[in-house]
């Protein structure tokens, strides 16, 4: 076999494992409606850094863990953190709060491959951070189910926005 298509088979494999994860998730009514495994693996496919892809792909699945910054587990902003130095070679602080200070603020409609989304789930200041990819897809570390792609129509993600920008001019 030649390169390409051991890459193609390989993008293949890792779009049907995606499509697993998101399946054995779909019990949870708030987090995966019917279909989005699809739609998620569609995002993922039209990423335009490969690199990105890349790195997603990697950490995809990885469990979440409170201060983690490996793969034995991490959690929203350690994984924020390392996809933007990776990726973007942009450095971050290690809180989500302290990340949502350093981004220009931007309309989610104008949200590019890359930018970050700030959460507040608890009512408060913000406690999660996800990395908005296309389509109104973000890949983060999700406590319950580890590094995941999600869909931010979503309505408990719609409701705990609170900020969304990117480290770029």
């Amino acid at each position: 076999m030649n390169k390409s298509t051991v890459l193609t088979i390989k993008r293949l494999c890792t779009i049907a494992v995606v499509t697993l994860i998101f399946s054995a998730c779909s019990s949870r009514k708030h987090t995966v409606k019917p279909g989005n495994a699809a739609r998620a693996a569609n995002a993922m496919s039209q990423l335009k850094s490969r690199q990105l892809y890349r790195f997603i792909t990697d950490w995809t699945g990885v469990q979440y863990r409170l201060g983690g910054l490996d793969k034995r587990g991490i959690d929203c902003s350690g994984f924020a953190l390392l996809l933007q130095k990776d990726i973007y070679g942009n450095s971050l602080p290690r809180r989500s709060r302290d990340q949502a200070d350093k981004v220009k603020q931007k309309n989610l409609s104008n949200l590019d491959e890359g930018d970050l989304i700030f959460f507040s789930f608890g009512g408060g200041a913000v406690d999660h951070v996800g990395v908005y990819l296309n389509n109104n897809f973000f890949v983060h570390a999700s406590t319950t189910r580890g590094v995941v792609v999600d869909d931010l129509n979503i309505p408990a993600y719609q409701r705990a926005i609170v900020k969304a920008g990117s480290l770029r001019n």
